[in-house]
């Protein structure tokens, strides 16, 4: 089959908002889809419903990524069934639109069998994961070819998105605490790949993984990184800064001060005053029809 590269940036997920739009004359009135969000994209890295239902809600994430080993930590079986299962319900979350899934075999034949299954339940919104191995690189080649999507994973050096680049993958992902743990450079690599990209003018992302603290996403971001994937403990630190933690509490407080309830509990008074009239009244229609009777 002829391998055809895959337009990325136009189909990665993108947040955006139906806006009212009136017309010049003023009489009429539609929806247009507007995004807010440019090319940034965050991903949880999560298998656990619990995690999601923390998480997605908040709308910065537009995906999922998963791996074996995130799987056996949340208890979940490597089956095409259960990842099946598990994208139709993380995609049932309104800013989701991506579900990233990782093959598996020793060979590039089984891995590229096991990926067609695992794209088969939507080939648009299932990316499957494949490593960087010379197997991997082979069978990622056979996805593409079947114009299935593809991300090469476990990337530890920079011409492996050279490699991603070559064979028309969607995205590399670079295992930036992974790669600092064994002693290399890994800001700098991530850096790297990121501007042979953008050299290459290819539409493939550089997903950031294995990040191990917030401070590495802005950093990254300042470089022209705009793709990453976390785990629930960095979304929390990314909330967890206690000086706005206590600005916000200062607003609240203010705004209790002077009369910002007051007017709800005013409200909620009279509704309740209104509700109790009519029901005296309806008491007292009821005691006449008696009567009469």
């Amino acid at each position: 089959a002829t391998r055809a590269h895959v337009p990325v940036r136009a189909r990665v997920p993108v947040r955006a908002r139906s806006v009212a739009v009136a017309a010049l004359d003023g009489d009429e009135v539609y929806e247009e889809d507007v995004d807010y969000s440019g090319n940034l994209c965050f991903f949880l890295d999560s298998a656990s419903e619990e995690e999601w239902a923390r998480w997605l809600p908040t709308g910065i994430f537009t995906g999922v990524t998963t791996n074996p080993i995130i799987l056996e930590r949340d208890n979940r079986a490597c089956t095409v069934a259960t990842l099946t299962d598990l994208a139709k319900q993380a995609l049932e979350y309104d800013a989701v639109q991506e579900f990233q899934v990782q093959t598996w075999g020793e060979s590039s034949d089984e891995m590229w069998k096991n990926g067609v299954a695992l794209a088969s339940y939507d080939p648009d919104v299932i990316v499957v994961k494949v490593p960087g191995t010379f197997e991997g690189i082979k069978a990622a080649n056979a996805l593409v070819a079947d114009g299935i999507r593809v991300t090469i994973t476990a990337a530890y050096a920079s011409h492996q998105a050279v490699l991603a680049a070559a064979v028309g993958a969607n995205y590399v992902a670079p295992y930036l605490g992974r790669m600092n743990d064994a002693g290399r450079d890994g800001f700098g690599t991530v850096v790297e790949m990121q501007k042979t990209a953008d050299k290459l003018d290819s539409d493939m992302r550089i997903l950031v993984a294995s990040v191990r603290n917030v401070g590495d996403i802005a950093k990254l971001a300042a470089e022209g990184c705009d793709t990453f994937t976390v785990s629930a403990q960095i979304a929390e630190a990314m909330f967890a800064d206690p000086l706005t933690a206590q600005a916000a509490a200062d607003f609240e407080a203010a705004a209790e001060r002077i009369g910002a309830y007051d007017a709800a509990a005013a409200e909620k008074e009279r509704k309740a005053a209104e509700a109790s009239a009519a029901g005296e009244k309806g008491a007292v229609g009821e005691e006449g029809s008696g009567g009469e009777k």
